[in-house]
């Protein structure tokens, strides 16, 4: 039966399952979903057609826990003498792509694969282009043929549409920590500002000279990332700030707590990483965008240990009804970033 593969972060199996089965339900897609602790992936099986319309017709970037997806069959038998020609037998049912990607999950096994798959890309690419199982040059405008390795001897061949799926083959954008900044949390930042905002508005929404509130701020490592971006910042913790940030003269420090504090004018950016329950932290970020004291926000929700699915839904939905109810038009999304841990990252942007 043909498959959906979601990857995801190693112990966040339940939840990706939890949320494909959510949404492939609300597209009128019936499977079900196998998959093992520690794993780094799911698999979703349905009928043939339904996974091909659910990846079709769902938006992949609505999907929170999931780093990449691909439809497939079964796992092939790799010949480890030559996994180039188990590969070419393993094509049938794939469209004609237009790239090839080789990835395996982001565990501590799988991740010695990592060596075996780069080799294998440049000599695969050239055989599926000589036999007209690729586009001559890399394109985009049609699917992208995905090799997913389970190990040595076992990969699943499928595919998807570039334009829906991550831009990163294997979900992860990996990010160089800055030795300047004052924690490895201005990864995260940095990592939210890639996913959600298009890279062609950084411009116009990440601009120089706006104003920036960062709750929960110490010791510093997200309003780095802000006074990087030459915006002035109101960075508000009863805890120290760290490094060279007072020095710039952009970063005004308000010892305070970061649920009290409120804004003397309005803001462009507000973000918060701040360790309180999910709900608590929902409730006051839909009260800096009811009252309009910012336009954007991302913020991160830390998860309970169970039904932390559930958790999220709960306080994106808390949000968007506070919106709702104040006349609010707005765009919410969330992401388990690769920087995450136990926790999701948010963003919402007033529509005027």
């Amino acid at each position: 039966m043909t498959q959906l593969i979601l990857l995801c972060r190693q112990g966040f199996e339940a939840e990706t399952a939890a949320e494909i089965q959510d949404i492939a339900s609300q597209a009128g897609c019936f499977g079900y979903c196998k998959t093992q602790t520690d794993q780094g992936y799911v698999s979703f099986f349905a009928e043939d057609h339904q996974l091909k319309q659910l990846i079709e017709h769902v938006n992949f970037r609505q999907l929170i826990f999931v780093r990449q997806w691909l439809i497939c069959g079964e796992a092939i038998e790799l010949d480890s003498t030559d996994r180039v020609s188990s590969i070419l037998q393993g094509l049938e049912g794939t469209p004609h792509c237009g790239e090839v990607e080789l990835i395996h999950a982001d565990t501590n096994e799988a991740k010695e694969l990592s060596r075996l798959c780069k080799s294998l890309t440049g000599p695969l690419a050239a055989t599926l282009r000589k036999k007209n199982k690729l586009s001559a040059k890399r394109n985009h405008k049609i699917p992208r043929l995905m090799i997913f390795f389970i190990d040595g001897q076992h990969a699943h061949v499928g595919y998807h549409f570039t334009n829906n799926a991550c831009k990163w083959p294997d979900g992860i954008l990996h990010l160089k920590f800055p030795k300047d900044a004052p924690s490895r949390s201005t990864l995260k930042l940095e990592e939210a500002w890639h996913w959600f905002i298009p890279k062609r508005q950084w411009g116009e929404r990440l601009s120089a000279g706006m104003r920036a509130v960062d709750l929960g701020a110490a010791p510093g490592g997200w309003t780095w990332q802000l006074v990087k971006r030459s915006m002035m910042v109101d960075a508000v913790d009863n805890g120290p700030m760290k490094g060279d940030l007072m020095e710039t003269g952009q970063v005004t420090h308000h010892e305070e707590d970061g649920f009290k504090f409120s804004p003397s004018k309005k803001v462009h950016w507000m973000v918060c990483d701040m360790a309180e329950s999910p709900i608590k932290v929902a409730e006051r970020m839909a009260h800096w965008v009811v009252n309009e004291w910012c336009r954007e926000t991302v913020f991160n929700l830390k998860l309970p240990m169970k039904k932390r699915y559930q958790e999220v839904r709960q306080c994106l939905d808390l949000i968007e009804q506070k919106c709702k109810d104040a006349d609010i038009n707005v765009e919410i999304s969330a992401k388990h970033l690769y920087h995450d841990r136990e926790e999701i990252t948010c963003h919402v942007r007033r529509l005027y």
